[in-house]
């Protein structure tokens, strides 16, 4: 019997702070910055909230080996966002 470990991928939980922007009168992805932890995210949030247009912390699953984000959980939210997992 093999193993699974060959087409098991390596992901981790990460953490981001996503800025909103508008751009033609939609509300659109702006600059990311990462988070050592939820809290941290929160905090960061909470700190950029009232220079942009919206910003959200989220925990976010990451390929390792692409660097693929996937399956965005909302922590925090401020502001105007848009939905990423679109």
């Amino acid at each position: 019997m093999g193993t699974n470990k060959d087409i098991q991928m390596a992901h981790a939980e990460k953490f981001i702070v996503l800025q909103f922007k508008k751009n033609r009168g939609n509300i659109v992805p702006g600059e990311m910055r990462q988070a050592s932890n939820a809290v941290s995210a929160e905090k960061i949030a909470a700190a950029m909230a009232s220079r942009v247009v919206g910003v959200a912390a989220y925990a976010v699953m990451v390929d390792e080996e692409t660097g693929d984000m996937a399956s965005p959980r909302l922590i925090a939210q401020h502001g105007e966002t848009a939905d990423i997992a679109a």
